[in-house]
């Protein structure tokens, strides 16, 4: 599934939309323009561009049905049993592509904070691993691709609240 600018007008939120409202907003932003990048091993291959700290988000649901958006530091290994103690839920598995662009607005390879800014009725829970407790820059998606932005961590936590989700911070350091 495509995930690119060549189908923002699919998307229920254009990417050329969220980065006005984070200019309305104050929110301070460089962008980078690029080839698709689906996974964490594509990025890390096109970076050189992108000093900082970048990130992986996992749209996930527990076995009540509860939405969860879970952002971690990119190499940060997930273990979905220890997940779900941190996180106080049970049987966590990966949400799906049509409820992710459903509840999200965002397709697979797409998926970020950012897209919180679709779910008007604050169906996702957002999980942040303690790690990204930082002013340093931020890389994440604007609902597509290929395009990435740097915020700073500040900035990050003023469009969580923007949006209506407050997030809860985890530790992930365990091994």
């Amino acid at each position: 599934m495509d995930a690119s600018s060549k189908y923002k007008d699919s998307l229920p939120t254009a990417p050329e939309s969220l980065l006005e409202l984070l200019d309305k907003l104050k929110i301070g932003f460089e962008r980078y323009d690029h080839e698709p990048l689906r996974t964490v091993e594509d990025s890390k291959a096109n970076r050189s561009r992108m000093p900082g700290f970048h990130i992986k988000n996992l749209f996930l649901r527990d076995r009540k049905k509860k939405n969860f958006l879970l952002i971690t530091q990119e190499d940060c290994s997930i273990d979905l049993k220890k997940t779900e103690k941190l996180m106080g839920c049970d049987r966590l598995s990966f949400g799906s592509a049509e409820r992710l662009f459903e509840i999200l607005g965002v397709r697979p390879g797409a998926v970020s904070p950012l897209a919180l800014i679709n779910d008007k009725e604050n169906q996702v829970g957002v999980f942040l691993d303690n790690a990204l407790k930082t002013d340093l820059t931020i890389y994440v998606h604007p609902l597509v691709n290929d395009i990435t932005i740097g915020i700073n961590g500040e900035d990050l936590r003023k469009f969580f609240e923007y949006s209506g989700h407050k997030p809860s911070w985890i530790d992930f350091s365990f091994s």
